[in-house]
């Protein structure tokens, strides 16, 4: 008969073997996925700067995982929609490509939001970061920056900017411009960056912050004018217009970002390795002048990096939610 001690000695041995082998189960795992098709969930419509980023990346990255990746929309709530639907996702196959505020703020400016984004989504890239172009019709009044936000306190609150939802970067900061400027401008929601553009040329709108990939191509093409570029300097994304500062607001800088996050259940193996991919795309020459051109300055961070950016963002951000009782509710 086997003794006490030597049964738990060989009991131990057994453990200690289950747990190397699920171990290296564990840390295998990347090399075995993806198994299917992965979906990259965006939030916005088809031609809107998320979307181009992530049909940018889906390509290289299908080509790197050896399985389809693919581009679904699911549009609405400023990004909302298709952030909650990643937060839930459970086949280890979605991804989402998301941007500021549905990683930072969503919860924040709706407490009965359905996802909470820094619990239910886990940080695997920040792509890409940008300043926005304040930008207004043609005919806009006064021949200069200072002159322009004359004219734009006078209008009160005649005058309607646009954005991609409340909460989004385009809202909070204009929300922002507003209280250093006196402007009364009112807010109206468009489901994308290109359906704001589209207001502002058609005359329904008479300001808004649009990324330098729309404002430029608009501007250029003579349809729309540019009034300043919401950076602290001038922009290498849009070298030719003026900075905040030149336009006479000082100490205003505010940036747009993308990037790629997964369900809060993905496998910290898969994370790692999908990680390691996206930065390297976004950094190869090829996609990082095709991210330049669409008005992104690479970043291609590790899932630390994005962490640390959401932190800030956040603070940032809920402080001027809180300060001017920004809701969406």
């Amino acid at each position: 008969m086997v003794s006490f001690q030597r049964r738990n000695t060989l009991l131990l041995i057994a453990i200690s073997a289950l747990s190397t082998w699920a171990s290296g189960q564990n840390v295998s795992q990347p090399a075995t996925w993806p198994t299917k098709t992965v979906r990259i969930i965006v939030g916005f419509p088809g031609g809107s700067s998320p979307d181009l980023t992530a049909r940018t990346l889906a390509e290289p990255l299908s080509k790197a995982l050896g399985q389809p990746v693919i581009v679904e929309n699911k549009v609405g709530a400023g990004g909302n929609i298709g952030a909650d639907y990643v937060a839930k996702a459970t086949d280890n196959h979605t991804l989402g490509l998301m941007i500021n505020g549905n990683m930072t703020t969503a919860k924040l400016l709706n407490p009965k939001l359905a996802y909470d984004p820094l619990k239910d989504l886990q940080p695997v890239s920040l792509v890409g970061v940008s300043p926005l172009v304040l930008t207004a019709p043609l005919n806009a009044p006064g021949a200069t920056a200072a002159e322009f936000f004359k004219a734009a306190k006078a209008a009160g609150d005649s005058w309607s900017y646009g954005s991609p939802g409340v909460g989004t970067v385009g809202h909070i900061g204009m929300e922002l411009l507003k209280s250093r400027t006196g402007m009364q401008v009112v807010h109206v929601p468009f489901p994308g960056y290109a359906q704001v553009a589209g207001g502002l040329v058609g005359g329904l709108l008479q300001l808004s912050m649009l990324p330098p990939a729309q404002a430029i191509a608009q501007v250029k093409g003579g349809k729309l004018r540019a009034i300043g570029v919401t950076s602290s300097g001038r922009s290498s994304l849009a070298p030719d217009y003026p900075s905040m500062a030149e336009a006479g607001v000082p100490n205003f800088n505010l940036e747009i970002w993308n990037a790629v996050a997964a369900p809060k259940n993905l496998p910290a193996p898969i994370v790692a390795k999908l990680a390691k991919l996206v930065s390297e795309i976004s950094r190869t020459p090829e996609v990082r002048q095709k991210l330049f051109q669409q008005g992104w300055q690479v970043v291609g961070s590790s899932p630390e990096g994005l962490a640390n950016r959401i932190q800030s963002d956040t603070a940032l951000f809920g402080g001027v939610i809180k300060t001017l009782g920004v809701s969406n509710e």
